[in-house]
């Protein structure tokens, strides 16, 4: 077992005032998101509809765009590289990821960057 949280894992559910791209887990949060690789430029932003959208600039080949996607969102919420997983679409654009740690705390950095990117 890696520590990691897994869609085992009993759900917490997710308050009222969550983004809709979040879940909380006993072991930590599950995201979902939409990735654009070969992009100008590497940002991660909400959609109008308050989805998370993470386009980066490497290609979508060997790992590398999921890679670059993993490294942007552990800058972006001072997280460790090594708290996320890719768990389901490793091929697809739309991708859920595991972030292993207390939910509440990772809830608290996710809404941070929130408030500071809109």
């Amino acid at each position: 077992m890696s520590g990691r949280p897994s869609f085992a894992d009993a759900p917490l559910g997710s308050p009222p005032t969550d983004p809709v791209f979040l879940r909380r887990l006993s072991g930590g949060v599950t995201i979902q998101l939409r990735v654009q690789p070969r992009a100008r430029r590497s940002v991660l932003e909400r959609t109008a509809d308050g989805a998370l959208k993470a386009a980066v600039t490497a290609a979508p080949e060997d790992g590398k765009a999921n890679a670059a996607v993993v490294a942007l969102l552990a800058a972006a919420w001072r997280v460790p590289k090594s708290t996320i997983e890719i768990v389901r679409g490793g091929t697809a654009r739309e991708k859920t990821l595991s972030v292993a740690g207390e939910p509440d705390a990772l809830v608290g950095r996710i809404a941070e960057w929130m408030d500071k990117n809109g």
